[in-house]
């Protein structure tokens, strides 16, 4: 008997497999990559039986549609999206039947950006580096997927969770993010700090895994020499040429050349931010 597998008719804009990253890999240059929220697919996964740190999927925008070989159960969270097995509509938030050969449809966000659908047993994709997440910039783990691609499903860990619905989190129009002050804050003016916490910015259309960039008043500096390379860290906002700042994601790189004004405590809510969304900053002390 062949070994049960998830077919992927339609992949959408962007659909990668995620799990909890590469936790512990920072001496050696290796980002932790990872879903871009943690607690979604955490939800996922104990909605459908699997340990939290099981592989899933994270769905941008477009949604996607799968078809599994066997009969199985799976929870989709995140954004606000239609689902239907075969056709019949079901519930985000909740475990799902989806019996063997149905066709699994995640509709486009309506509300938010990202889904993460969890599959009982999970993702069983050969793991990287102890992950089996996607990095889109280093290309570790498995490549983004592709219409006819096949997963491979891992053996159900236990039972769906005896739950009727989940309450859904809404994306908020404006993100309020608190930041410290980063490694090279004095490469700046007084008035870029007085803009970065006294102006909103919005979220490019540019944006990615990779890092959120932003669009607004440019955060003039006091330096204007080369900066070498050094370290970056999930959060970091960094501020190229252009003065736009630039806020890391999960698939950051190891090393940038231009100056990190400040670091954000917490980019799980850039997640779902579409593109023109509200960004303003203020003191981690607020």
């Amino acid at each position: 008997m062949s070994e049960p597998t998830i077919e992927v008719l339609r992949a959408g804009a962007l659909t990668t497999v995620q799990d909890l990253g590469r936790p512990g890999w920072a001496h050696l240059g290796v980002p932790r990559s990872g879903a871009l929220d943690p607690g979604a697919l955490r939800l996922a996964n104990r909605l459908v039986g699997n340990p939290e740190s099981a592989a899933g999927l994270e769905i941008t925008l477009t949604g996607c549609d799968l078809r599994p070989t066997r009969a199985t159960t799976v929870a989709v969270v995140g954004a606000e999206v239609d689902v239907r097995v075969g056709t019949r509509p079901g519930d985000t938030g909740r475990p799902l039947a989806v019996p063997g050969g149905a066709v699994l449809r995640i509709g486009p966000a309506r509300r938010g950006l990202r889904s993460w659908l969890a599959v009982a047993g999970g993702i069983a994709v050969t793991p990287v580096l102890g992950s089996r997440a996607t990095d889109t910039l280093a290309g570790l783990g498995p490549a983004p997927l592709r219409d006819g691609d096949l997963l491979p499903m891992g053996a159900p860990a236990g039972p769906p969770a005896p739950v009727d619905v989940t309450v859904p989190v809404v994306p908020p129009a404006e993100l309020h993010l608190a930041v410290r002050p980063g490694p090279r804050h004095d490469w700046f003016t007084p008035a870029a700090l007085d803009r970065l916490f006294g102006t909103a910015y919005e979220v490019s259309p540019l944006s990615n895994r990779v890092g959120a960039r932003l669009t607004g008043t440019p955060l003039p500096r006091a330096m204007s020499g080369e900066l070498p390379s050094e370290g970056i860290v999930l959060g970091a906002v960094q501020v190229p040429a252009d003065g736009q700042p630039l806020i890391f994601l999960a698939d950051h790189p190891t090393t940038g050349g231009y100056p990190v004004i400040a670091v954000v405590d917490d980019v799980t809510p850039l997640a779902q931010a579409r593109p023109g969304t509200t960004v303003t900053f203020h003191g981690s002390e607020r």
